[in-house]
């Protein structure tokens, strides 16, 4: 590892999420103060949304903020698997931007990911946040196993997105993805993750420690990760 890694616990969930918001709160107002806007990357999935719920009441420039799912499934808006449905229901209310990765016309995933990739070279960059969760898989954003995982895990640093098909498919959610790749991940002026559960915890402790050669995608990026991570956890 060449990154400090923080643990922050807390006793559920509703304390983790105000702490995480706060904290994020925190940043944005920091990037706003600094360069007049902030871009983050937010984790999708039913997790952090609690997070987001709380981080939407801070009395925040929300018109100078820029979020981006860190990933998303292809799927159309208004889907249930929608990462950026869902974050867009509680953001765009309070007038943050809130870009969508997929396109309805793009239905091939290495299209999709091409495209991704065209919008966030258009934004400011890098991040100000990039906010990730973990799967009980060690996936994180959709850095999954399959035959696109070394090109997320090892293309071109220049390259924002890329285009994945986990192998297998996770069964939650059984389609093509769009992911941040590592490259994008590691160069966030800021990385937390944050996740709830024993076993979550038990797969980070054993990604890290593995580091660079780890089985679990996110050891594989931690391991690239210069600046300190903060890991926000609660049982």
């Amino acid at each position: 590892m060449t990154t400090e890694i923080e643990w922050w616990d807390y006793d559920d969930a509703d304390e983790m999420a105000a702490a995480v918001a706060g904290d994020v709160q925190f940043i944005i107002e920091s990037a706003i103060d600094a360069r007049g806007a902030a871009v983050i990357a937010l984790a999708g999935g039913k997790t952090p949304l609690p997070i987001y719920e709380k981080l939407a009441a801070a009395k925040l420039d929300w018109k100078r903020v820029t979020i981006v799912p860190g990933d998303d499934r292809l799927v159309p808006l208004g889907d249930p698997l929608s990462n950026v449905t869902a974050i867009g229901k509680v953001f765009i209310p309070r007038g943050a931007r809130v870009i969508p990765l997929i396109s309805a016309t793009v239905a091939d995933y290495k299209a999709a990911g091409r495209a991704a990739d065209a919008i966030l070279q258009d934004l400011h960059w890098p991040l100000d946040l990039c906010l990730l969760g973990v799967g009980g898989d060690g996936h994180a954003a959709s850095i999954f196993p399959g035959p696109d995982f070394d090109e997320a895990l090892n293309g071109p640093n220049e390259r924002r997105a890329v285009g994945v098909m986990p192998d297998p498919l996770p069964p939650e959610a059984p389609v093509a993805r769009v992911t941040l790749s590592k490259a994008a991940i590691v160069s966030a002026r800021a990385l937390m993750i944050a996740v709830t559960g024993q076993a979550k915890r038990d797969v980070l402790e054993q990604a890290i420690e593995q580091g660079a050669s780890s089985n679990y995608p996110v050891g594989r990026i931690l391991a690239d990760v210069e600046l300190p991570v903060d890991i926000h956890w609660a049982a």
